[in-house]
């Protein structure tokens, strides 16, 4: 029951990203300012009410998971989500504070794209370690 809401959790953040990367910030490139700001603070609402209950989920999985059982792959992938919860924190939320605020040029959106790519690929890797422990019956 636990591998399946952890596939949940995965599957959900993974579809989120990728609509995130390829849709939602590159799309920021082509508003006028005044139109991003506002625009974006429904966004950040709206986006926040899928994000933080699936992260949340994926976070409690991991460290229940880590709890029961310290195998490297465990391990792995605790890190790999506690490394996501800092990013997101520490450089993503900020950044989205900028736009908020108003401070932001093109430069510094292609920005945004450019490495949010980390995160991307970082849950690209944690549903592919999911799928890998389902299909191996770990």
């Amino acid at each position: 029951m636990l591998e399946f809401f952890r596939l949940l959790f995965d599957s959900g953040l993974l579809v989120l990203i990728l609509m995130v990367q390829l849709i939602i910030y590159p799309s920021f490139l082509h508003y006028p300012l005044k139109s991003l700001i506002h625009w974006h603070n429904i966004y950040t609402k709206r986006i926040a009410v899928i994000v933080i209950p699936l992260m949340l989920g994926q976070l409690s999985i991991s460290l229940f998971q880590v709890y029961e059982d310290q195998a490297f792959n465990t391990l792995l992938y605790a890190a790999i989500v506690m490394f996501l919860w800092a990013i997101t924190l520490f450089k993503f939320a900020p950044m989205h504070n900028e736009i908020s605020r108003g401070n932001v040029s093109e430069k510094f959106l292609a920005q945004l794209v450019r490495l949010n790519w980390i995160r991307t690929i970082l849950w690209i890797l944690l549903f592919s370690l999911t799928v890998t422990k389902i299909v191996s019956g770990e």
